[in-house]
């Protein structure tokens, strides 16, 4: 989103042609049920319109410019217009199973990995998708994400990295949890998320990776 619209095609494609190793997105259902690629639960802050995304049909959602002449896609719609591996943050259960239909219908179990702030949403994914990669994504937390992750079978933690400190690190590493810093997108978090060595970082900016190479 630093550099092309957020949570759409275009931006999905720019961030394939740079190079990075997998592509978060952001997933709501529409009104009529529809898996819309959108990060808020209201369409104000991205498109030309107003109003929450469950209360729009997917054919009003269509009609909203979100950037640059962009459209609101639909999950299916990025599964098809890049390759490389995603991740999808999911708001809640709804969501969950909708998004377990397209991945036993497409076989998506080693290409996307489920994320979300929601226990119950992580939860009823596993149950749903037998062998799914989840993620427990926590915001304001202490050591005791690591246990509501474990608890609920996620592989890995994504954590606001403003507040990530070395205790709770050592704490996810060993309960053999993976961790994702987000969001980093300036050097003084990057060497941050190095000196912790994390697993991986979640950015805006595609130019942060090729840095990331050559920073101390």
């Amino acid at each position: 989103m630093g550099v092309e619209p957020e949570n759409t095609l275009r931006s999905f494609v720019a961030a394939q042609q740079a190079g990075l190793d997998l592509i978060e997105l952001d997933l709501h259902l529409s009104k009529d049920g529809a898996l819309v690629v959108m990060h808020d639960a209201e369409v104000d802050r991205t498109t030309d319109g107003t109003g929450p995304i469950a209360e729009k049909t997917l054919a009003e959602l269509r009609a909203l410019d979100a950037g640059r002449g962009e459209r609101v896609p639909v999950f299916e719609e990025v599964l098809d217009a890049v390759k490389t591996p995603l991740q999808a943050e999911i708001k809640d259960v709804a969501a969950a199973r909708a998004l377990a239909e397209v991945m036993h219908r497409r076989d998506l179990v080693s290409r996307v990995e489920v994320s979300s702030f929601h226990d119950e949403a992580i939860a009823e994914i596993a149950r749903l998708v037998p062998g799914v990669r989840t993620a427990l994504i926590a915001s304001r937390y202490g050591t005791d994400v690591v246990e509501r992750a474990t608890a609920v079978g996620a592989k890995a933690v994504c954590l606001n990295i403003r507040r990530l400190t070395l205790e709770v690190a050592e704490h996810a590493r060993a309960a053999e949890l993976s961790i994702i810093g987000w969001v980093v997108n300036t050097q003084d978090h990057l060497r941050l998320a190095r000196a912790l060595q994390l697993d991986g970082a979640t950015t805006d900016y595609p130019e942060i990776k090729r840095t990331g190479r050559f920073t101390a």
